[in-house]
């Protein structure tokens, strides 16, 4: 197996940095915030390039600026269910995959209270990522080297997600919801050769949702659902489709 994970370089904005070498940190950002995503030339934070450039904003705050735009917002957000937003931030701006169940349902809780910019800034003004990647150095793809990727089986989730360097992130599903759910490890599969989860499982799961009662614009209720491992994703999609919002996944 390639160690691209481990081999992939930081890229950092230094002081007295060229156009040349500031242009390379803005298209790394681009990329990794993005997902790879193509990029259209009107779609640039122009105003946040020049804050970069000027030396009045660092890399943290370039990144946290895009996090906050309307071109993330409906690239990841307007397109996605809420565990895939999820899944993706913890990609974009921390270099890694979601460790587990309760770190999902966290954020799941932040975005609920305290809405989408609160949701950005919980990953960008984490301890963890000051520590991993500092005010000037763009995330990246943290490998089997970093101890909060290895535990929970970490590095094979962060393999899932990025599946080499070509890959896109638009308009895909959830890649680890019923892995994260059930505790399962993540297993790496050569790309390409169909989907789903291989095997079964037989553990079942409550799911706790919120959603507004029928006939009632104002009141809320809190409703459980208990579903097998393989009706799992399709109830979380059917709730999302509904207008509830997930407050919880626990196994029976």
């Amino acid at each position: 197996m390639s160690l691209w994970l481990e081999d992939a370089p930081a890229t950092e904005l230094r002081p007295n940095s060229t156009e040349d070498d500031l242009q390379v940190v803005i298209r790394a950002i681009y990329k990794q915030v993005l997902g790879n995503a193509h990029l259209l030339e009107c779609d640039r934070l122009t105003s946040a390039e020049s804050l970069l450039r000027d030396g009045d904003i660092t890399v943290r705050g370039f990144i946290r600026m895009l996090g906050q735009s309307e071109l993330y917002r409906s690239r990841f957000l307007d397109t996605s269910s809420q565990y895939r937003f999820i899944e993706l931030n913890c990609k974009h701006f921390l270099g890694r995959a979601p460790l587990n169940q309760e770190e999902i349902s966290a954020h799941v809780q932040t975005y609920n209270n305290s809405g989408y910019e609160a949701e950005i800034d919980s990953y960008i003004d984490s301890v963890e990522y000051l520590m991993a990647f500092g005010e000037n150095t763009v995330p990246s793809p943290r490998g089997s080297s970093d101890p909060t990727t290895v535990s929970n089986v970490g590095f094979n989730r962060v393999y899932s997600l990025y599946r080499g360097y070509a890959t896109s992130d638009s308009g895909k599903p959830a890649q680890l919801i019923s892995d994260l759910a059930s505790n399962l490890p993540t297993a790496i599969v050569a790309p390409a050769q169909g989907g789903g989860t291989p095997g079964s499982n037989k553990k079942r799961f409550v799911v706790k949702a919120n959603r507004a009662s029928i006939g009632s614009l104002n009141r809320v209720s809190n409703q459980s659902y208990e579903v097998s491992y393989e009706q799992l994703n399709a109830k979380i999609k059917n709730l999302h489709r509904t207008g509830a919002k997930i407050l919880s996944i626990t196994e029976v």
